[in-house]
């Protein structure tokens, strides 16, 4: 793929998944846009061994877009940093394709490995805000993870992830769409919990009273 060929796609690809850019000048002046394009550059250098030249351009978009991608991490095509201020990508991070990643998320590692020390997230997956992902797994194709959540463990394809740590609170076939944005339209697991305990809580006080009427 040529350089205006690819340039293009990265604009087409913004422009599906965000509603307030109007005309194609405008994705110039955006941060993930600038550090995708400057990650490109860094990861073909990094590749060639020029780490510190690779190192440099990565440092300088970091500090330019508030976007810290390291230049040896793999990311596939279609790559979507919305806001972006915050996200960090790690060395050994491997990103598939059409992956949407929002503000603050780090995909990191756990400071206790070599090699491969962070995630692996397959094709189709959405980072919600906040996010964090920490280790040397994978994230399989068309999962969610909700705002705030911390994963520490694989989360198998088509499943939706939310808390701290994260767990998986719906598995599902459906693909989950490109231009998804509704990453807050998730289930609250402690919602759901603390619902459950408040129905306990009433039927055995419905018991109780039932069992105090009867002795009186």
């Amino acid at each position: 793929m040529g350089l205006l060929s690819y340039i293009n796609e990265e604009i087409q690809v913004i422009r599906e998944r965000d509603p307030a850019i109007k005309l194609n000048l405008e994705v110039l002046l955006y941060p993930g846009f600038k550090a995708i394009m400057s990650y490109r550059l860094a990861h073909r250098l990094y590749k060639k061994r020029f780490y510190f030249l690779a190192r440099w351009i990565s440092q300088r978009t970091a500090r330019t877009t508030g976007i810290e991608i390291h230049p040896g991490a793999r990311i596939g095509r279609g790559l979507f940093i919305d806001h972006g201020s915050g996200v960090v990508i790690g060395e050994t991070a491997i990103i598939g394709n059409n992956v949407t990643l929002y503000q603050g998320v780090t995909l990191g590692g756990t400071g206790k490995e070599k090699g491969k020390r962070h995630p692996t997230l397959q094709d189709n997956v959405m980072v919600s805000a906040g996010a964090k992902i920490l280790g040397s797994f994978t994230i399989g194709r068309n999962s969610k993870i909700g705002a705030g959540s911390v994963v520490l463990e694989e989360v198998p394809p088509n499943c939706t992830v939310v808390g701290v740590p994260g767990r998986i609170v719906k598995r599902g076939e459906s693909k989950i769409p490109r231009t998804t944005l509704a990453h807050g339209d998730l289930p609250d697991p402690v919602r759901n919990d603390i619902q459950c305990l408040r129905e306990k809580v009433e039927e055995l006080e419905r018991l109780m009273h039932g069992q105090k009427e009867k002795k009186e």
